[in-house]
């Protein structure tokens, strides 16, 4: 019999690739979304709704949960910050407590930005002392907490640490990387000036591969039972390819065929008048999934995008 699993966000960017991942890999999965939802292949849960949390795990009757519904855009966190708190914070909280009194095993996708990221400081180990430098980052960090609160030393509430995704996407907006498409684009227009961050660096990783970690997680701490109050609470996967954003658009251009003078690198830093501070390298250390046994390959960022850009960057000419 197919182990059941429910994915929040299921309508997002990395939440489509799961429930992909998830199906292809044998579970009977159960997505949840809000705003994009699609009964009955996506169930529309408000999550800061207890009852409708309660009401969907009791439907469900899920093995695995994978959260990763959020406000994860750091100027849209600002932006909105109580929103953000009740949805990165509260919904966590009471999701990882409805689920934990049931004993359902919970993977809680966090973020490098609960990390400075100050200069020198990276790679960062999962009991690195975290300083987060946005609000994106501190909301992050408290879910973090809470889904090991609620959790206690059962084994069963994990948090997965990952960088800024990118990956098929509806629309280009839905990633920070894809998004920078149409960067280059609006570069192409006759006296553009556009100035592009040159300085922090990312490790830009793919969606696809994030599900199938997620899998394996799964797979392996389901499997161990009892044993899984040995394993590790808090793990780490990002790819190592490294760029700027302003290389992420060169490399852009590159393979859609087209010039970049109009776009200008920065390296003079994250702006300190700037309403969401961007830290200059979270990169996170593999080490501990490594230590699992699970695989932490992950697709080559420049191969990946010789396929997908041309066919969106048709779309968006």
């Amino acid at each position: 019999m197919a182990t059941p699993a429910l994915i929040t966000g299921a309508t997002g960017l990395l939440g489509r690739q799961l429930v992909k991942a998830f199906d292809k890999a044998g579970w009977k999965v159960v997505g949840t979304g809000f705003s994009r939802a699609n009964p009955p292949s996506i169930l529309k849960v408000d999550l800061e709704d207890e009852a409708a949390i309660d009401s969907v795990l009791d439907e469900a009757k899920p093995q695995l949960v994978v959260h990763c519904a959020a406000n994860r855009f750091p100027d849209k966190c600002d932006a909105d910050p109580d929103g953000t708190r009740a949805l990165n914070i509260g919904a966590t909280r009471r999701l990882a407590q409805a689920a934990s009194r049931r004993s359902i095993f919970l993977i809680y996708i966090s973020t490098d930005y609960v990390f400075s990221g100050r200069p020198g400081e990276a790679p960062y180990e999962v009991d690195a002392t975290r300083h987060p430098s946005n609000l994106y980052g501190q909301t992050k960090l408290a879910g973090e907490k809470a889904v090991l609160e609620e959790y206690g030393s059962t084994g069963l509430g994990v948090v997965l640490r990952v960088p800024v995704l990118y990956g098929s996407a509806e629309k280009p907006k839905e990633s920070a990387v894809n998004v920078l498409m149409d960067a280059v684009w609006k570069a192409q227009e006759q006296g553009a000036r556009i100035h592009m961050d040159d300085w922090a660096l990312r490790y830009p990783t793919n969606t696809e591969d994030v599900a199938r970690v997620c899998v394996d997680i799964g797979s392996k701490y389901l499997a161990a039972d009892a044993a899984r109050v040995a394993l590790p609470r808090v793990l780490q996967f990002s790819s190592e390819d490294r760029f700027t954003k302003f290389e992420m658009c060169q490399l852009f251009a590159e393979i859609m065929g087209l010039p970049l003078e109009g776009m200008l690198g920065d390296k003079q830093g994250s702006d300190p008048n700037a309403s969401a501070q961007r830290p200059y390298d979270t990169h996170l250390s593999t080490r501990a999934l490594r230590d699992l046994g699970i695989n932490v390959w992950t697709q080559d960022f420049k191969d990946w995008w010789y396929v997908p850009v041309p066919l969106l960057s048709e779309s968006n000419n």
